[in-house]
């Protein structure tokens, strides 16, 4: 068998990318469901997200070190298996605590993929054609983004929430199977268990100023991106719009253009690198969040829809300079980055719900405008010129 024919293929990359961001986002348009049933304000529910973004932020750098000891594939595996456990939890939960619980529970485990299976391309996939994997994986975690937020509310409205975490349990089982017959055994990884090389490591990455200025730049995004779709479903959802479960959910197809978006941001990178392609998309994203004060919900959804794309073009930007900015422990690295990355989203979840509570949609949008603003110049005082 050649090497070529032990690659795993792109399209097995973006279905495993797809299947587990499912589990990522899937509840926030049942946000506004959730808070009726359990009679919870903004900030109370934006923790059924936040949860599983803070456990996703703790677990990653942890993951990282798992995966450069036990080998990329079976962290890969081991957490799509595992994650069927929570989903069910989360089908069968009678209270938003025990709810938040099961989703915390899934925080940890999501990493076991999206840590070990971006290490995995780095070490597997030969450097000709990594972008094109990386890419690929990419848009497989966008789409997902899209279709767990847009099945969840479709189920959601015709057969109650707890339908769509059954939902996830069986997408786990799939992703299990995929993993297990497409991915090939690792021939470039080589097991890091010595616990000096970890903190060599850690010392290392804390050290390198790229890095943690792409850690910060992450953190922001997603606090821009995760504030905005939270408080948006509870905005659609309230007069004068009254949306229902579905029609919020249909909503997140603007997340579709992230997979145009990020495929077309391999070759800007390629030419014109990480900081040009950070100041368009925050340049896109300030522009949707302040078109979104508007009242008539086309030209809301236009400008969700041009934020949205400056924060997928900005993800794949701080993609591009993590790998750029490490040569070892690479698995760790991602694991920091994720870490910040996460932790911004988990801030925001709670944040921008007592903001929205505080102001409503006009005291969210100058919080996430900020901080759009805010990676903009810290990845331009952080990413050095090649």
């Amino acid at each position: 068998m050649t090497a070529e024919a032990r690659e795993p293929s792109g399209w097995l990359l973006a279905a495993l990318g797809t299947l587990v961001f499912l589990n990522v986002y899937a509840p926030q348009s049942l946000l506004p469901v959730l808070a009726r049933e359990f009679h919870a304000g903004a900030a109370q529910v934006g923790v059924v997200v936040g949860a599983t973004m803070l456990a996703m932020a703790l677990a990653s750098p942890l993951v990282g070190v798992l995966a450069d000891a036990l080998g990329r594939r079976r962290t890969v595996l081991w957490a799509f298996a595992l994650l069927t456990i929570p989903a069910v939890l989360a089908a069968l939960s009678p209270s938003l605590p025990m709810l938040n619980a099961a989703r915390f529970i899934q925080g940890l485990l999501i990493p076991g993929v999206m840590v070990a299976l971006t290490s995995y391309i780095g070490e597997e996939i030969p450097a000709a054609v990594r972008a094109r994997a990386l890419t690929m994986y990419v848009t497989g975690t966008v789409l997902g983004g899209f279709l767990g937020r847009f099945l969840a509310g479709l189920i959601a409205a015709r057969f109650g929430w707890h339908a769509a975490f059954w939902g996830l349990a069986a997408c786990a089982v799939i992703g299990f199977l995929l993993a297990r017959t497409g991915l090939p055994p690792e021939r470039a990884f080589r097991p890091s268990r010595d616990p000096r090389a970890v903190l060599s490591g850690l010392v290392t990455h804390l050290h390198t100023p790229a890095l943690l200025a792409t850690c910060a730049v992450g953190f922001l995004i997603l606090f821009t991106l995760v504030g905005t779709f939270n408080t948006l479903t509870l905005r659609l959802a309230a007069a004068p719009y009254s949306l229902n479960s579905a029609q919020t959910g249909s909503i997140f197809a603007v997340y579709l253009l992230g997979v145009v978006i990020t495929p077309v941001a391999g070759p800007l990178l390629a030419t014109r690198g990480p900081r040009f392609a950070l100041l368009t998309a925050v340049g896109s994203s300030v522009v949707g969040l302040l078109l979104t004060l508007t009242s008539p919900l086309p030209l809301i959804v236009a400008g969700v829809a041009a934020s949205a794309c400056g924060v997928f073009l900005a993800q794949s930007a701080a993609l591009a300079a993590v790998q750029r900015a490490v040569t070892q422990a690479r698995s760790l690295a991602s694991g920091l980055y994720h870490l910040s990355y996460y932790g911004g989203a988990a801030v925001a979840s709670v944040v921008a719900g007592h903001a929205f509570e505080a102001g409503g949609w006009k005291g969210v949008v100058p919080l996430v405008v900020g901080s759009m603003a805010l990676a903009g110049v810290v990845g331009v005082v952080g990413w050095k010129r090649p």
